[in-house]
């Protein structure tokens, strides 16, 4: 696990949700590609169920993340792409069985007009920052 330095947000900036405003890592830049709740054989996970999209999503970063031997841990930076607002609940609940809230990292969250197939609900990448 590399060194990561997660700093409060600055005077006059008030964070909107549960985030870090600013982390600072030292080490090899790890980039995974947004990820849809698709199983080991491509199949959808939890039509128009967000929790279940939620839950493979975060697997489907954590299976990317360990191939490039990172954890959760070493995330950086989190985007996350819905179809809904309404969405991001079970996305932060997803997130919380992999992040304890003293390690959470930087995100985003942009809502948009839609995903590359109407069943998609959301799409979150990773960057993350491991040791040497």
């Amino acid at each position: 696990m590399s060194e990561l330095t997660r700093i409060p947000a600055p005077e006059g900036v008030a964070p909107a949700a549960q985030y870090s405003h600013v982390v600072l890592g030292t080490g090899r830049f790890v980039a995974v590609s947004g990820q849809l709740a698709l199983d080991e054989k491509g199949a959808l996970v939890g039509e128009g169920d967000p929790a279940a999209q939620a839950r493979q999503v975060f697997e489907n970063l954590r299976r990317c993340l360990s191939a490039a031997g990172a954890t959760f841990d070493d995330v950086v930076k989190l985007t996350f792409f819905v179809t809904d607002t309404a969405h991001l609940p079970a996305i932060r609940e997803a997130r919380a069985a992999h992040i304890p809230d003293d390690r959470l990292p930087a995100c985003s969250a942009v809502q948009v007009a839609a995903l590359v197939r109407p069943e998609f609900l959301m799409e979150i990448e990773a960057f993350a920052v491991v040791d040497g």
